[in-house]
């Protein structure tokens, strides 16, 4: 051990020096994946295999986005490359508007999670939507893209009691709200939102839930009282729970105790209103830091810091200073840098510690800040839905070791993916399209080609609510994503005698 901290003390003193900017990485080894994205592939002599993709901070038209497993943060867990596939030509809120669509290129597994139940370990943000709240006063929370293209390294956050308001603007009165998106205890005021499930859980043994059903015209941001993002009651229910949640509303609950506080306050067409703060400090919990999360798009929860304003953060902890797969986000003023290392294969690649990561992050790509993300068997990149890198590589080894600074062997371990909570993408944001093919009042019938599904959102990557039969007759709902293209379809609101989603064009026409 005494020997590990000398040597990284040299590591340390080293890579304090000016960074060394790696000519090759703005050379012709970098392969362009679209404009602003481009990937290449190291190899190094310890030795290791780094995968990395880079992102312009300044080239419009990209982005960065989150996944979740089968969409649900309930406890959803798919492989990195199922979640590149479920969010291609999704919806997404860039620009501040419902309506582009993502065409994922590249996408790496995001936080740690509970291996159990699939549900992330601390908070995410998807698309704007606040979904899962980050740990209070954690060293690190996590990458952060925001509305305005920029991006920063979260350090200690807070989300204060006080500042997370439910706003009842008829009575003129603010309550506090528990959680978003948890399995509220007896005594909790939750709000749930589309990444959370279909439907809001299930209550048993004869507990009773006040749920108000909200349409929003925007995702539920991180907007700091006095602002709020707003919507009007659609819906008031009392009973044990499960309530559908279409992709642009939330669900206000309330169980036991905080029944009272909202009983008889809220009525169907009601405006209400949603103050969120996450309250940013450095990692000493004390320091404020002047990044804000007000504007956050998308983000998962990240572990250690290994770069911090340039200089390297030397780790105790066996996690931090063990060589394993590594994943890891970097960045700079001009660029975000997606890191995936290979390990565990003694010919092939070894892994990194933290502190070689960030040795290979400052020097090689010029990075002034980087903090991984859920590693070993978990790390793995995807682009443009192939696999790279070998996960869980430690499962098979080579007997045939690689020439230092030479590409690997053809032959090598089995790409064996693991199913993770999460995953951040870098994508190509494309323009909304529509069509004009109905009109709000038009009654539509299913056609006679088969059963058709019915959904919570304009895509299939949203739930089913349930199946149509041919004939089905329903009428068009007005609503301003009427006709929107996502993956591959037209989509249509449509109201069958109460029953109310979408439904894709392909498989509607006018009633004769």
């Amino acid at each position: 051990m005494f020997a590990f901290r000398i040597s990284s003390l040299l590591f340390i003193l080293l890579a304090t020096l000016p960074a060394i900017r790696y000519e090759a990485a703005k050379g012709s080894l970098w392969q362009e994946l679209a404009p602003g994205i481009s990937y290449r592939e190291f190899y190094l002599e310890e030795p290791n295999h780094v995968y990395v993709a880079r992102m312009s901070r300044r080239q419009a038209g990209v982005a960065i986005e989150s996944g979740i497993g089968q969409g649900r943060l309930s406890g959803g867990a798919e492989t990195v490359r199922e979640q590149a596939a479920r969010y291609d030509q999704a919806i997404n809120y860039w620009g501040k508007e419902w309506g582009g669509r993502n065409q994922v290129v590249v996408a790496i597994n995001g936080s740690y999670f509970d291996t159990q139940t699939g549900i992330p370990w601390s908070g995410q943000l998807h698309s704007g939507w606040y979904a899962r709240r980050f740990e209070d006063r954690q060293r690190s929370s996590g990458f952060v893209w925001t509305l305005d293209q920029q991006a920063f390294v979260g350090e200690c956050v807070i989300n204060r009691p006080g500042k997370q308001l439910l706003h009842l603007l008829k009575a003129k009165e603010s309550l506090p709200f528990d959680d978003i998106n948890s399995i509220s205890t007896e005594d909790d005021l939750v709000i749930y939102t589309p990444q959370y499930d279909a439907a809001t859980p299930a209550l048993t043994s004869g507990k009773t839930a006040l749920e108000f059903l909200v349409e929003l015209n925007q995702p539920l941001t991180i907007t700091p009282t006095p602002a709020m993002v707003k919507g009007l009651v659609q819906a008031v229910m009392e009973g044990e729970g499960a309530t559908p949640i279409p992709f642009d509303h939330i669900v206000i609950s309330a169980r036991g105790k905080r029944i009272t506080d909202l009983k008889g306050k809220i009525a169907v067409g009601d405006e209400i209103g949603i103050s969120q703060e996450l309250s940013h400090f450095k990692s000493d919990c004390r320091t404020p830091n002047p990044a804000s999360w007000s504007n956050a798009y998308a983000s998962v929860a990240g572990s250690y810091i290994f770069l911090a304003d340039g200089v390297i953060q030397a780790e105790d902890d066996l996690g931090a200073v063990l060589r394993n797969p590594r994943t890891a986000i970097a960045l700079n003023s001009e660029a975000v840098f997606f890191i995936v290392v290979d390990g565990r294969d003694r010919f092939r690649s070894l892994g990194m510690s933290m502190v070689e990561l960030a040795i290979f992050a400052k020097t090689r790509l010029g990075a002034d800040w980087g903090i991984a993300l859920d590693g070993g068997g978990s790390s793995t990149m995807v682009v443009n839905g192939q696999i790279k890198n070998n996960p869980n590589a430690e499962l098979i080894e080579t007997a045939q070791p690689a020439a230092p600074g030479q590409p690997l062997p053809t032959s090598g371990p089995t790409k064996i993916e693991r199913a993770v909570a999460n995953s951040l993408m870098m994508v190509v944001i494309q323009p909304k399209e529509s069509s004009n093919a109905f009109k709000s009042g038009d009654i539509v019938v299913i056609r006679d080609s088969g059963e058709v599904n019915i959904r919570l959102g304009p895509g299939t990557n949203y739930a089913v609510q349930a199946t149509l039969s041919p004939g089905a007759q329903g009428v068009i709902v007005e609503h301003p994503m009427n006709g929107v293209l996502a993956k591959g379809y037209y989509w249509w609101k449509i109201d069958f005698a109460g029953l109310t989603g979408w439904v894709n064009q392909d498989s509607l026409e006018l009633q004769p």
